[in-house]
């Protein structure tokens, strides 16, 4: 049996100014600024964001949908004031792709990738692209359907590139019953030794699926990882623009061995952060969605934690990485 109410853990402190971006912060068309990668690069900070546009919520509920989906950019000195470029950075869209979004960006070897979600006709794929200048990209690979919310390890492991993806095995784990894979490759492009990192049945807060979140963050106590946690409850009536949400999303954290990221020294068994103020429960598109989709490490240890609320805006979370680290460690391996 889920908790009806979750609290997010004590440790954690969300910014008093969020939201930190929203669509108010973007000089062309837009209704929704959400799930942004996040990093710091040449002396400042850098975020790409997902940008949905063309539909207000009124128009929304007369059946008007969003009319495209885009990728912004926009840059900061202080990592929460933001200046948004004037045009957007990527929006994809002929015969096959339908559009790209959800990106996450990681600095490996001071390079710069972003990993994204793409719909196709054929199902969800997961794209990695690199760039030179944050506006222009070369895309290195694609996954096949159906696998998304990919995020890259900062640092080569053993000689080997990792990544985090949630690939969505429909008919073996039934619907919405989705994991945690690992996976490596010596270029970034080709991809293999998947293997299965955590489940849903070792978040105690979920019930119908995890995933990736942010990049993971390398700590003295190994590798600190940001996923998104689902409960689903058929019961749940109107949230937000939609008539029916009945999905709560949380933000959940685990510990990797900093040598070996394939195993886990812990996962902490309460939400990292879990809907709670207005912007998360009350405003938005999808109310009571938390997703983590940036981490940065600050040099007093203290953690920044980027999500996205509601589907709708970006917002900033703090924590100290001991204190997650403790969190994660008292919660144990899978399957305790």
């Amino acid at each position: 049996m889920l908790t009806p109410v979750l609290k997010s853990l004590p440790c954690v402190e969300r910014y008093s100014g969020n939201p930190v971006l929203s669509k108010d912060d973007v000089p062309y068309d837009s209704a929704l600024v959400f799930n942004a990668g996040v990093i710091h690069w040449k002396g400042s900070y850098a975020v790409a964001f997902r940008n949905d546009y063309g539909c207000t919520q009124a128009e929304w509920e007369t059946g008007k949908r969003f009319r495209g989906t885009n990728i912004g950019l926009a840059l900061s000195a202080d990592g929460i004031h933001w200046t948004v470029e004037p045009e957007p950075i990527m929006e994809l869209r002929d015969e096959e792709i339908q559009r790209a979004y959800d990106p996450r960006l990681t600095v490996i070897e001071d390079e710069v990738y972003m990993t994204f979600a793409v719909d196709t006709r054929h199902g969800l794929r997961g794209g990695i692209a690199r760039t030179k200048d944050l506006k222009h990209y070369e895309v290195l690979s694609m996954s096949v359907p159906d696998n998304r919310n990919m995020v890259l390890f900062p640092e080569k492991v053993n000689g080997m590139y990792l990544r985090l993806e949630r690939p969505m095995p429909v008919y073996s784990r039934g619907r919405d019953r989705f994991d945690i894979w690992i996976s490596e490759s010596p270029d970034l492009v080709y991809w293999g030794r998947p293997e299965l990192l955590a489940a849903v049945e070792d978040f105690p807060f979920a019930n119908d699926k995890i995933g990736p979140g942010a990049p993971p963050v390398r700590t003295k106590g190994g590798w600190l990882v940001f996923t998104h946690a689902v409960d689903r409850d058929d019961s749940r009536g109107k949230n937000g623009w939609e008539a029916k949400w009945t999905k709560r999303y949380c933000a959940g954290v685990m510990l990797l061995d900093g040598d070996d990221p394939r195993k886990v020294l812990g996962i902490c068994r309460e939400p990292l952060l879990a809907p709670e103020t207005v912007y998360e429960t009350q405003e938005g598109f999808r109310t009571n969605v938390i997703f983590p989709t940036a981490a940065i490490m600050q040099d007093d240890g203290t953690v920044r934690i980027y999500y996205g609320a509601s589907d709708t805006v970006t917002a900033l979370a703090t924590a100290k990485a001991d204190d997650l680290i403790e969190a994660c460690l008292k919660g144990g391996p899978r399957g305790k």
